[in-house]
């Protein structure tokens, strides 16, 4: 099932993420646009702006590219009721919170393992890079970046955890409060 929204060139950057989460990755990845703070965007750039400056990259290019990387962002999502029901059946799969340590220890779902840079390295140097590995935050978002990570360290299984604990506590445990962050 595709959820793709149609985009043009004069779409600006604040409306092609709001509708594409993933977009700033694809376009870091192939065309490093957007990652720091030369190859940066405002909000208010088209998409065709924002192409016309770095190199001229064919606009349709971009799109097509976006879009393949959101149904391969699809993909690397796990629903919660669907981690839930691996996580009792599969004793090798594991849960990695990647909050902040106010945020885990304020709400956490039993069994998520609070991520740190030891914890990083136990994963890089000693787990099974065929086991299912979920990756959650609050919302959805920055997990599916730390899931590309994992990814390209070889790591075969690696899933983010689609709308993080918010939608954990919404389909999988009612019991554990909802939150939101202060901006």
């Amino acid at each position: 099932m595709s959820t793709t929204v149609a985009l043009d060139p004069n779409t600006t950057m604040q409306e092609l993420l709001r509708r594409y989460p993933g977009a700033q990755r694809a376009l870091f990845r192939r065309y490093h646009i957007g990652g720091c703070a030369s190859c940066g965007f405002s909000p208010s750039e088209t998409l065709a702006e924002v192409c016309a400056r770095n190199e001229h990259v064919p606009v349709d290019e971009v799109l097509e590219h976006i879009l393949a990387s959101h149904e391969a962002d699809l993909k690397t999502q796990i629903a919660p009721e669907e981690l839930a029901a691996t996580l009792k059946q599969d004793p090798g799969a594991r849960l990695i919170d990647i909050r902040t340590r106010e945020e885990y220890d304020a709400v956490h779902v039993d069994g998520a393992i609070f991520f740190t840079q030891e914890l990083m390295q136990e994963i890089l140097m000693k787990w099974d890079r065929q086991a299912l590995i979920a990756i959650m935050d609050h919302r959805g978002a920055r997990s599916m970046d730390a899931a590309a990570y994992f990814l390209g360290h070889g790591f075969e299984n690696v899933k983010s955890v689609r709308g993080g604990i918010d939608a954990w506590s919404v389909e999988v445990d009612s019991k554990l409060p909802r939150y939101d962050l202060e901006s």
